[in-house]
């Protein structure tokens, strides 16, 4: 197991896993492909092709590793990160121009250079620390996507000490990259699972939408598949979820989640367990998702009545502790709630 690989472990376990439903009655031009690559399993569903999956499949993930891994102290974004001269990849350039599209779009509650904070708390390279309002305020400074851009193909900084971090939206470009090259080569019909990530298109082998479940967030619910919320229906887009529930400490009673707000450098405290995301492509859908949990759920429901392209399923309490959800009008359930 390399470095991203045991250092990844730790990632996708603060997002809440999905799992693909499949029925055991799959037609014979239906084939899976299982493994295991940066830190975390996939499982790929596609029709059969002549060309080589198992192949494509594993480049895809050298490629990400070698671009947006900050475990791999190789990559291009680590070498970015401690200042190095070094010739940024399509995959470094895609991530980072979405980034900071959605930076701006959600007005700092998705921000690839937030990353000091979540060391601070625990959640990142770093052991926990005695958070205080001046550390916070010193690492304000130099935290933030407002401090880092490109120009003329390179990266520039406002300070130096300005890092990246991409946990939190490479995870949901995997399968964004994987669907690119098969549909390359002709496969039209395929679902792909990366850590709880997802991008599927066209049918499943029962000629069908593919089906997904989402997990109860619960906590102690560590077992994805175990306790379904909800079976949702989707074909040609990506969906991720994230939330707090399975990556979390306690202090004075108290539960802290890993889910950290960039505007004040600490773990949220709302109502929101969880949120799913559907929209065009799984990177998107996954930094979209860390997004509205920094949101909240209010804040989240109002972006969504003006932001068409995202569809959304929420899980949060009420008043009395009671799970309840909310969905835009979009969001196709494979069975009742």
């Amino acid at each position: 197991m390399d470095v991203f690989e045991k250092s990844m472990q730790r990632v996708i376990f603060i997002i809440l896993f999905i799992m693909p439903l499949f029925s055991c009655n799959y037609r014979a031009d239906y084939k899976t492909l299982d493994g295991f690559a940066l830190g975390t399993t996939y499982h790929i569903v596609y029709q059969q092709s002549n060309s080589d999956i198992s192949h494509i499949v594993t480049q895809a993930f050298r490629d990400v590793d070698a671009s947006l891994s900050v475990y791999n102290k190789e990559s291009i974004i680590s070498k970015v990160n401690r200042n190095e001269p070094v010739e940024l990849d399509t995959l470094f350039v895609n991530v980072f121009k979405r980034g900071k599209e959605i930076y701006t779009l959600t007005n700092g509650a998705f921000d690839m250079a937030a990353a000091p904070y979540f060391d601070l708390w625990g959640f990142g390279f770093k052991h926990r620390e005695l958070v205080s309002r001046e550390k916070l305020d010193s690492i304000s400074i130099f935290a933030g996507m407002d401090k880092i851009w490109l120009s003329d193909g390179k990266i520039e900084k406002a300070d130096p000490r300005v890092s990246l971090n991409a946990n939190a939206i490479a995870k949901g470009y995997c399968p964004d990259v994987i669907a690119s090259r098969l549909r390359a080569v002709g496969v039209k019909n395929f679902l792909i699972e990366v850590g709880g990530e997802i991008y599927c298109e066209g049918v499943n082998a029962q000629r069908k939408p593919w089906s997904i479940g989402v997990d109860r967030p619960e906590y102690g619910n560590l077992i994805p598949g175990m306790s379904m919320q909800a079976i949702l229906k989707i074909s040609g887009r990506g969906l991720a979820t994230s939330g707090n529930y399975r990556n979390y400490y306690e202090s004075n009673g108290q539960k802290f989640g890993h889910t950290i707000d960039p505007a004040t450098g600490s773990p949220v405290q709302h109502s929101l367990l969880s949120a799913t995301v559907i929209t065009h492509d799984c990177m998107t859908a996954d930094a979209m998702a860390t997004a509205f949990m920094v949101m909240g759920l209010e804040k989240t429901k109002i972006f969504l009545e003006t932001h068409p392209q995202f569809d959304a399923y929420l899980i949060y309490t009420d008043v009395t502790g009671a799970y309840q959800s909310f969905a835009t009008q979009n969001v196709k359930f494979y069975k009742n709630r």
